[in-house]
């Protein structure tokens, strides 16, 4: 069973996404599970800054995810000032417009002058510049994530945040540039929320107004917990690592067997990225089978359920490895090392000089958009 408002009743309400009036929230009902979906609707421009008017929210680290979430709230008229390091992306901040000493500071000293604190480093960057943060987080303040890795894997990590503060997530479905990009065509970018500690009785309200000062289109509620789950999963299965082992066994079978590389390329991404997945993405993989041709609709029923049988243990493996903390502490351990950089650019260039890959740097220029 599943319930939703009316696609002209949808539309409606996001015509309403600078009106302050209050309505109920959109419900789901899939399968006898009932989620609230918080959409712009719920949660106006106007009432976000309503919400945080007397915040200063610190975005800490200036990566794709800081960048694109400290812009968006810049944009949308929130008070926001950043916190970088000197010699990171000092200078890329610079360059998007933040001055020195008025809303671009040192780490520490911008965790300091914040109400809400998004701690925005990466995983291996927030345990190293936690003793640093910690102090500044008074009675009152909002710790803010968009990964939960680091509260969650708290044995590994030591990010234990004190009790007096709120300590909120809200993770984009996506990654910061798309978080950007998003924003400046108009549009949104799905995202969670979760509530981990509520000491001022605010988080959720706090929570929300941030997610949507960042550029979400609606939120979905979760847990601290969920969140690393969901998300460690999702990048190491179909979102990344199973993608990327996917396509090179198929272009690899057909490169065997006599194919061209345009050929292999084309049948193994191109198709895939540029034609089909949009429109699973824009109707459904159910519509995708009932609108195709037969030949490859009968194709494509016979063999999901082989990929199936074949994927579903590695993904449940994975999981595990993830639920046990094994996938953390391999993080933790491989990230800290002090010839990391140098390592993970070598398996980065593996990739990079893929047969595959270089088709797609050659390929790409050549669509009919970028002629």
């Amino acid at each position: 069973m599943f319930a939703l408002r009316s696609r002209a009743v949808a539309a409606a309400a996001r015509r309403c996404f600078s009106s302050t009036a209050p309505r109920l929230a959109t419900t789901i009902e899939i399968n006898g599970i009932k989620e609230t979906i918080i959409e712009r609707s719920d949660m106006p421009i106007d009432k976000v800054r309503e919400t945080l008017k007397d915040e200063t929210l610190a975005v800490l680290g200036y990566g794709p995810q800081g960048r694109g979430q400290a812009l968006n709230m810049k944009d949308n008229g929130l008070k926001v000032v950043v916190g970088v390091r000197k010699g990171g992306s000092w200078d890329a901040a610079l360059a998007d417009g933040w001055v020195e000493g008025k809303d671009l500071f040192e780490i520490d000293e911008a965790a300091h002058n914040a109400t809400i604190v998004q701690f925005l480093l990466s995983d291996a960057a927030q345990i190293a510049g936690w003793p640093k943060i910690q102090p500044h987080l008074t009675a009152g303040k909002a710790l803010y994530f968009s990964h939960g890795f680091g509260v969650v894997y708290h044995d590994q990590t030591g990010i234990v945040p004190p009790k007096d503060v709120d300590v909120i997530l809200c993770a984009p479905k996506g990654s910061g540039l798309t978080v950007r990009t998003h924003f400046q065509e108009g549009r949104g970018i799905n995202g969670s929320f979760a509530i981990h500690q509520d000491a001022t009785g605010r988080a959720r309200e706090r929570t929300i107004a941030v997610g949507m000062g960042i550029g979400c289109g609606h939120l979905f509620e979760t847990t601290f917990e969920k969140e690393v789950s969901s998300d460690l999963t999702g990048e190491r299965c179909v979102l990344m690592g199973m993608l990327q082992g996917a396509f090179l066994a198929q272009y690899e079978v057909l490169r065997e067997a006599g194919h061209s590389p345009s050929e292999a390329y084309n049948e193994t991404i191109e198709e895939a990225l540029c034609s089909l997945y949009p429109l699973v993405a824009s109707k459904g993989m159910d519509w995708m089978y009932a609108n195709c041709s037969t030949t490859a609709q009968r194709g494509a029923l016979d063999w999901a359920p082989k990929f199936y049988a074949a994927i579903k243990p590695v993904v449940a493996d994975c999981y595990a490895n993830v639920k046990s903390g094994g996938e953390a502490k391999r993080s933790i351990d491989l990230n800290s090392r002090a010839d990391y950089r140098e390592k993970l650019q070598v398996e980065l260039d593996e990739i990079a000089n893929q047969e595959m890959w270089k088709v797609g740097r050659a390929l790409r220029p050549l669509r009919p958009e970028n002629a």
